[in-house]
């Protein structure tokens, strides 16, 4: 599973300030118990100050601390247990001034050795579902919210089956595709068809669905993308053209890419270059990717090279979005 850099520096930001929140609270909460049993912080500065007393002796003597040691052990002991009898009669948990991590797994420090904790992964989904719902609403863009019966329930011409009909096929596809991610039959969709069919929402119930398993996910329109691509490439100013590299990688590398709109930009050598590169590279078994076009695939011959549309018209499962403009008429997709 790849982890987006941009989202996991801000779930990591988050759970710094977390950590630092509990260890706050953590303070006045011993700062309260103490106000209200002032002994405990006497017993508590007692134990703090033991071992200093051996090294301090030991040093000015050059005498074994064996003997110094043991006595220390037998008070600390006795200390322990009349701060443990304080706790207790004042009915706080015996563990009320320990310094106890709010994660036992990670510390707090968010990763389990190099593995990011389920703290870590919670803070990231909800950051990458933030970002995401920048371009999309991700709280009305639902599977469950999606609607069938917008769609014309009658025989289209030339197709032998009703708009509704192709969109049942194509929603329970584009549902497993989301539910079965690293399992499903194929790695790529390619939406074709009409604007106001419903491509862009069931690109957005797949960018939800898998998000919320905890993968990157990365939706931004063909403009975009491929503009950053040529401002990496071509930028003369080194922040801007770094940035600009970021967001590149983060395209190539993300667990699932969504690109929208594909044949809105405006195409030109480098334009088709990039491309090429964008689609080829993620073709390697692990990276998913979902295009939605207006463009038929005969129609993506015509206006890309023939490498990019045989990447397509081979390694993606081709859905046909076709009917008349739903969200013309209705306004929404969804129940």
């Amino acid at each position: 599973m790849a982890y987006d850099g941009k989202i996991l520096r801000r779930a990591l930001k988050r759970r710094r300030a977390q950590r630092d929140h509990w260890e706050e609270t953590q303070m006045q909460r011993r700062q309260t118990i103490y106000q209200n049993v002032p002994r405990l912080q006497e017993i508590d500065q007692l134990l703090r100050q033991t071992m200093f007393q051996v090294m301090k002796e030991v040093l000015s003597t050059g005498g074994n601390p064996t003997e110094s040691m043991n006595a220390i052990r037998l008070k600390n002991r006795a200390l322990q247990e009349e701060q443990r009898q304080l706790l207790q009669r004042h009915g706080y948990p015996v563990d009320a001034l320990d310094d106890v991590p709010a994660c036992k797994y990670c510390n707090d420090t968010g990763y389990c050795g190099a593995t990011p904790c389920t703290c870590l992964k919670e803070l990231y989904t909800q950051e990458q579902i933030k970002e995401l719902s920048k371009l999309l609403q991700l709280g009305e863009q639902s599977f469950d919210a999606f609607s069938l019966e917008v769609y014309d329930s009658q025989k289209w011409p030339g197709k032998g089956i009703s708009p509704r009909e192709n969109m049942e096929l194509i929603y329970e596809i584009c549902l497993g595709y989301a539910r079965k991610f690293e399992k499903y039959y194929f790695n790529n969709l390619f939406l074709s068809g009409g604007t106001g069919l419903g491509k862009t929402f069931l690109s957005a119930c797949i960018a939800k669905e898998v998000s919320e398993k905890g993968f990157s996910v990365v939706y931004d329109t063909a403009t975009q993308i491929l503009a950053q691509f040529e401002t990496q490439k071509f930028s003369k100013d080194f922040e801007e053209g770094q940035a600009a590299g970021e967001e590149v990688k983060r395209y190539l590398h993300c667990d699932l890419l969504i690109v929208d709109d594909l044949g809105s930009e405006l195409t030109t050598p480098f334009v088709q270059s990039a491309l090429y590169t964008l689609i080829n590279s993620r073709l390697d078994g692990t990276h998913h990717t979902v295009i939605s076009s207006n463009l038929s695939l005969q129609e993506l011959k015509n206006r890309y090279s023939a490498p990019i549309y045989s990447r397509v018209a081979g390694e993606y499962r081709t859905l046909l979005f076709f009917g008349d403009d739903v969200r013309m008429q209705t306004g929404k997709l969804q129940k």
